[in-house]
């Protein structure tokens, strides 16, 4: 079968690899479609730590089980359509650890990534799939790890006291992760002011339902103008998609007393750490958390968002297996508007 491989960072090779065969509570699946992540610019450039090649790349793919191993008959059948992705790490977690049993089995010590779904097929472990319905198209297949990063970071607000109603910033709203996080607000009763920057994602943005679409460069003025939250004029959270050191602290800049900054982007560790004022921090009684993809449970639950038609995926790039290079090359420089995938079958 064909496999996309690192074997030099930096780039891809779809090399010719063995079929692989299901173990214990396994399954062959075989893949239609894949979505391209703008963490896999990062493994395949060492952008966050050095990874030993040659290794297998992808983690969002929609496809067909075509073959059960012992003991997965009780999750999954034969000729299911399912999605492949990062709930609860994607491959393997516990299920008995306290972070398990708390609904956070990303964080489970004996985790499994998900790595390797750029290939024809794909074992994977039965319970982390999730049926699809006939309403959810193989387009739609960034919905394993961006869709879903996206909800699990913004059901995180009502741990906060963030409630419908509010309004939230979503920084790198134009992104592909950002233009889920819109709808998904959306969705769950919230108003949203979409920053990113020029005039083109600005119009994107605005067709995604943002209240308000803002110029990075403009945001804190806007903002501070428009919304008066006590004495200190801001949001009352800020969800940074963007994998922009700058993105956190913009966002920071623009919450109001109380306010929450939520990170979600990863960026290039050469970036470095940034700053907070611990005074302007404690008076203004600020929180700032991560969000980390997100669980199984969650992801049937955006899945069921999706089939009523509330999150729609916007692909802004369609490519053939074999332009996986050029497809990476292009989400690294900011040319693509939402989703990029890969058509595999």
């Amino acid at each position: 079968m064909r496999a996309a491989i690192v074997e030099e960072i930096g780039k891809v090779s779809i090399k010719d690899v063995p079929k692989p065969t299901p173990g214990h509570e396994e399954v062959l699946v075989k893949i239609s479609t894949v979505g391209v992540c703008h963490s896999d610019v990062h493994v395949v450039k060492s952008h966050w730590m050095k990874v030993p090649t040659p290794f297998p790349i992808g983690h969002e793919a929609i496809g067909i089980v075509e073959e059960l191993g012992p003991g997965s008959e009780e999750f999954v059948k034969i000729g299911d359509r399912v999605i492949l992705g990062l709930g609860g790490w994607g491959k393997y977690w516990c299920g008995a650890c306290e972070h398990c049993l708390a609904g956070k089995p990303m964080l489970c010590t004996r985790r499994k990534g998900l790595q390797g779904v750029f290939a024809e097929y794909f074992v994977v472990w039965a319970k982390a799939l999730v049926k699809l319905p006939d309403e959810i198209g193989n387009n739609e297949v960034p919905l394993a790890c961006a869709g879903l990063t996206a909800y699990s970071a913004i059901k995180k607000l009502s741990n906060f006291g963030i409630h419908a109603g509010k309004t939230i910033a979503i920084i790198g709203a134009a992104g592909g992760l950002g233009h889920y996080g819109i709808q998904i607000a959306k969705a769950l009763g919230y108003k949203v002011i979409g920053v990113d920057i020029g005039p083109e994602k600005l119009e994107f943005i605005k067709k995604m339902g943002v209240d308000l679409a803002v110029d990075a460069n403009e945001a804190i003025k806007t903002v501070r103008k428009q919304f008066k939250l006590g004495v200190i004029k801001g949001v009352s959270a800020s969800i940074v998609f963007a994998s922009k050191v700058a993105g956190f602290e913009l966002g920071l800049k623009l919450l109001g007393r109380g306010g929450v900054l939520v990170i979600v982007g990863l960026p290039a560790l050469s970036e470095g750490p940034f700053s907070v004022d611990p005074f302007s921090f404690i008076l203004r009684g600020l929180h700032i958390t991560g969000a980390l993809v997100g669980n199984i449970e969650e992801m049937r639950e955006l899945v069921d968002l999706a089939a009523d038609g509330k999150v729609k995926t916007h692909v802004g790039r369609i490519g053939k297996f074999s332009e996986i290079n050029e497809v990476l090359e292009e989400l690294e420089q900011g040319k693509i508007v939402g989703r990029a995938i890969l058509e595999i079958q």
